[in-house]
């Protein structure tokens, strides 16, 4: 399985710190943003990466994470998101990358606490579809959340205003190679973006959909209040 980190777009939500640097380089506690979520692939065992990137500073990435040594890693795979196309529109540019292999997506904002080790190796033996990491959270109005039928995700809805649950679908998703095909469906949402939730939705359709919940805290760190919860749980995990 090879691993695909989304750390594109321009950061909006978080100026004017990204006026001067990406989101992703910005420090959570004691490292830059882009560590955390490349540290999760590593412990779950995928040691082929590839960063997604855009922007001015991309060249940064290079410079700050190399072939990624202090990781672990032999080496590190780069490709470049012109502009804000979305989600699945980034994930798309990695399809080269995947050669028909599966991938772990995992967004380059998320901070997560405990090792998603245990779904990449459910999802590696559920031989085809996809699998999302689910978290019960306070404001789901903010994410995509799950509609829940017993155990079955039948409908994901993008930051709806009167969420049908409390679950939100984190920044971790686990795809066949067939999700590349998929994005080449997809039309521009009213945001005149790929939607991931779109993807997901089509993995519903399919039947082929799981789910697992995700174990520990998780954060995304998009904006100004998500960034200081960021650093307040990795500042407590360390000092804990």
């Amino acid at each position: 399985m090879k691993g695909i980190v989304l750390a594109g777009g321009l950061g909006t939500r978080l100026h004017p710190l990204t006026k001067v640097t990406n989101k992703h380089l910005l420090p959570v506690y004691d490292k830059p943003m882009i560590y955390y979520p490349i540290q999760t692939l590593v412990e779950a065992g995928i040691t082929d990466i590839l960063i997604v990137t855009g922007g001015n500073d991309s060249g940064d990435f290079l410079t700050l994470l190399g072939n990624g040594k202090e990781f672990g890693l032999e080496h590190l795979n780069y490709t470049y998101q012109e502009g804000e196309g979305g989600i699945a529109e980034a994930l798309g540019l990695a399809a080269y990358f995947a050669a028909g292999d599966p991938v772990c997506v995992i967004l380059g904002d998320n901070i997560i606490e405990s090792s998603i080790r245990g779904a990449v190796e459910d999802f590696a033996k559920q031989k085809r579809g996809a699998k999302i990491l689910l978290k019960e959270v306070s404001d789901p109005e903010r994410f995509g959340v799950a509609e829940l039928e017993g155990d079955r995700v039948v409908r994901i809805v993008e930051k709806p205003k009167k969420p049908v649950s409390h679950y939100a679908v984190t920044g971790v998703y686990l795809y066949d190679a067939r999700v590349f095909e998929i994005i080449k469906t997809l039309r521009p949402s009213d945001r005149g973006e790929l939607e991931i939730t779109d993807v997901n939705n089509a993995y519903i359709d399919r039947g082929e959909l799981t789910w697992n919940e995700l174990e520990g805290w998780w954060t995304d760190a998009g904006t100004f209040p998500s960034l200081y919860r960021a650093n307040e749980l990795v500042a407590k995990k360390k000092m804990s």
